[in-house]
C-alpha cells in the first residue's frame, strides 16, 4: 500500500471518528494553506474562475473567490469521508433539492430520468439522498490509479445505495446498461462538465470551446427519458441542488443523430454554466477544460476518482 492509499484510508477512518467542528476547522485551515501556497491546482482554479466571472471582476474579488472555492472543495472531501457514517435520516436532513417534485413524479410514474451534473457542491451527497429517498440510481466511474483507492471509492458509493458501472471493461456496454436502467425507472446521474477523452462533443462554455461528455444527451435521445440539468452548491447547514428541465429534446426532423446530440449537449452546457455562474465558489474544477487553455504538466495528473461520464 502506497502513501496515497494510506492517506485516503486514514481519511475515511479518522475524519469519521472526530467531532465535525474539529474536522471542519482542520479542513478549512488546509484549504487556506493551499491558497497561500498557490500551487498549480490553485492556479488552475483561479484561471477557470476567471472565465466564469469575466475580466471586469477585480483581482481582489477573484482572490476571495478562489479562497472560497478551495474551502468548498475541502468541505466536499470532509463530507465525503464522513458520509458513510451517516444514517438515512441524517442524509435526508443534510441535503435539499429544489425541483424534487419533478423527480418524484418521474419515479412515481416509473419513468427513468437523466440528470447532468457539474463537479460542484457535493454530488456524492446528492446521490446518497436519491438512494435514501428509495429511488434507484445508477452512474459510472472512471477507473483510476491507485487501484486500491478506486476500489474503495466504488465500495463507498455502492454502500450509499448507488449502482456504479465502469466506463469500460464491463460484461455489457455501459451505455446499454444505463439505457436499461432508465427504461426500468432509475435515475441516471452523470457528471458532464469535463470529459476525459477526445470523444467529447465540442460546445461553447462561458464563451470558449470545451469538450463535454455526450452520454446524457445520447441517453435522452435513445430512451426518451426526461433530461434535467443540475446546479449544486453549499449552504452553511446543508448541501443543496436544483434541477431544471426537462430540456427540450430535438426530434428527427431537426437533423441526424450527431447533430441532435450536439444541439442537446449545448443545451446541457448552457444549463450547467448558468448554475455555476450563480455559485462559482462551489465549482470544484481544478483541471484544464477549455480547449484554448495552455496545457501544463500538472494537467496530465489524474484527478481524484469521480463518478459520472459515459
Amino acid at each position: 500500500m502506497n502513501l496515497t492509499e494510506l492517506g485516503y484510508l486514514a481519511g475515511w477512518r479518522v475524519v469519521r471518528a472526530l467531532p465535525r467542528p474539529v474536522v471542519a476547522a482542520a479542513f478549512r485551515a488546509g484549504a487556506d494553506r493551499a491558497y497561500r501556497r498557490g500551487g498549480p491546482a490553485t492556479a488552475r482554479l483561479r484561471a477557470n474562475l476567471r472565465r466564469v466571472v469575466g475580466p471586469a471582476v477585480p483581482d481582489a474579488e477573484l482572490d476571495d473567490l478562489v479562497r472560497a472555492g478551495l474551502r468548498s472543495y475541502a468541505r466536499y472531501w470532509m463530507e465525503a469521508f464522513r458520509l458513510p457514517a451517516l444514517d438515512r435520516a441524517e442524509i435526508l436532513a443534510g441535503f435539499r433539492l429544489d425541483g424534487e417534485e419533478m423527480l418524484a413524479a418521474d419515479m412515481a410514474a416509473g419513468r427513468g430520468a437523466v440528470v447532468a451534473l457539474p463537479h460542484a457542491g457535493n454530488w456524492d451527497t446528492a446521490g446518497a439522498w436519491v438512494a435514501a429517498m428509495g429511488w434507484p440510481i445508477a452512474t459510472v466511474a472512471e477507473r483510476l490509479r491507485p487501484e486500491a483507492v478506486y476500489q474503495h471509492f466504488l465500495a463507498f458509493r455502492r454502500n450509499l445505495g448507488m449502482e456504479i458501472l465502469p466506463t469500460q471493461g464491463g460484461s455489457r456496454p455501459t451505455f446499454d446498461v444505463l439505457a436499461d436502467r432508465l427504461r426500468s425507472g432509475a435515475v441516471v446521474a452523470l457528471l458532464a462538465d469535463r470529459v476525459f477523452s477526445v470523444r467529447g462533443v465540442e460546445v461553447d462554455f462561458f464563451g470558449s470551446p470545451i469538450r463535454m461528455a455526450p452520454g446524457p444527451a445520447l441517453l435522452a435521445l435513445h430512451t426518451g427519458a426526461p433530461l434535467y440539468v443540475a446546479s449544486l452548491w453549499y449552504e452553511p447547514d446543508a448541501a443543496c441542488a436544483s434541477i431544471e428541465g426537462p430540456l427540450p429534446v430535438p426530434g428527427p426532423r431537426e437533423g441526424p443523430m450527431d447533430v441532435r446530440t450536439r444541439v442537446l449537449t449545448q443545451r446541457i452546457a448552457d444549463g450547467l454554466a448558468a448554475g455555476i455562474a450563480r455559485h462559482p465558489e462551489d465549482w470544484h474544477m481544478l483541471q484544464r477544460i477549455w480547449l484554448d487553455q495552455r496545457a501544463s504538466p500538472d494537467d496530465a495528473a489524474q484527478p481524484p476518482p469521480t463518478t459520472g461520464q459515459v
